[in-house]
């Protein structure tokens, strides 16, 4: 007897969703790994190694379908370099809170980049953006000030620099909606993000360039591999199932960041911080539901 077209249909929308939260479960680590990393080695060198490797991966990735000169025929090539700029930045801010902020504290503020993304979309974009939305927007910075307790004595100025990493992620997505829209594809997408990163990243790191020792150049090593193996993950996922659908799980990353941050660190959030993650990802998920129901 053979399976319904239904059944085949939630099959493999299972697979994405597996597939996410794999490439989840390995940002985590890789950022793990960073941490370690960031505390003895500057962030510059750690994003130009692993810049190189996906540098190296894109280059034969595109090439295995396509050409390099084709990729690079951008409808909006200056947007793809600030899209690449962009990309960059937010990995080296990041990188550089994990530095002063354990795990689960930076990925809490890091989860407000969706948010963000929804704020700017309305002066950039021009898109109409709801009521509902802009409470649930509203809602979730209110999260954000809770983890942040500005004010306070508990208050951390570190805590500020995961949310920069996060305003340069938001404005990354309004970008790459840009330039998906004016027509460009996957290939030109990932090649001008390793390239522009590749020549940012050199032009940093070298000045930072230290040898590092055999343990230093084996966690680059799979820093750099988990990096690439997230990202296939992610491209694989998209394959059997819808980005809308696998929105919602991307918030799995601050999971699996708590519980790596727990058992590799011993580092536990206190209340406050898991109080107002929660805050922040329940409004992400409202506005995530209020975008597809509009759909």
């Amino acid at each position: 007897m053979n399976p319904s077209n239904k059944e085949v249909g939630s099959n493999l929308v299972g697979k994405g969703v597996l597939l996410c939260l794999a490439a989840m479960l390995v940002f985590a680590s890789q950022d793990a790994v960073t941490k370690i990393l960031v505390q003895d080695m500057s962030v510059a060198q750690v994003v130009l190694v692993r810049y190189w490797v996906f540098a190296l991966f894109a280059i034969v990735w595109v090439s295995r379908t396509s050409t390099i000169r084709h990729a690079l025929r951008s409808v909006r090539p200056k947007l793809q370099v600030l899209r690449s700029i962009l990309s960059i930045a937010e990995i080296a801010i990041f990188n550089l809170a994990l530095r002063y902020l354990g795990l689960a504290e930076s990925h809490s503020l890091m989860a407000a980049f969706p948010l963000m993304a929804i704020a700017l979309a309305a002066p950039i974009l021009g898109e109409r953006v709801s009521m509902k939305s802009w409470l649930a927007v509203c809602v979730g910075f209110a999260g954000t000030l809770i983890i942040l307790r500005p004010g306070l004595d508990v208050f951390k100025p570190e805590s500020l620099i995961p949310l920069t990493a996060a305003l340069c992620f938001a404005c990354y997505h309004i970008v790459t909606r840009q330039v998906s829209s004016a027509g460009d594809g996957f290939h030109t997408n990932i090649l001008y993000m390793a390239l522009i990163g590749f020549v940012c990243a050199t032009l940093f790191g070298v000045t930072a360039w230290r040898v590092p020792s055999m343990q230093e150049w084996m966690l680059l090593a799979v820093v750099s591999i988990m990096s690439v193996a997230a990202q296939l993950l992610l491209v694989k996922a998209l394959e059997y199932a819808p980005a809308s659908v696998l929105q919602p799980f991307n918030y799995s990353l601050l999971v699996f960041a708590t519980i790596i941050g727990f058992l590799v660190f011993s580092e536990l959030p206190d209340r406050w911080t898991i109080v107002g993650a929660g805050i922040v990802i329940a409004s992400g998920l409202y506005v995530i539901y209020l975008q597809r129901t509009r759909e």
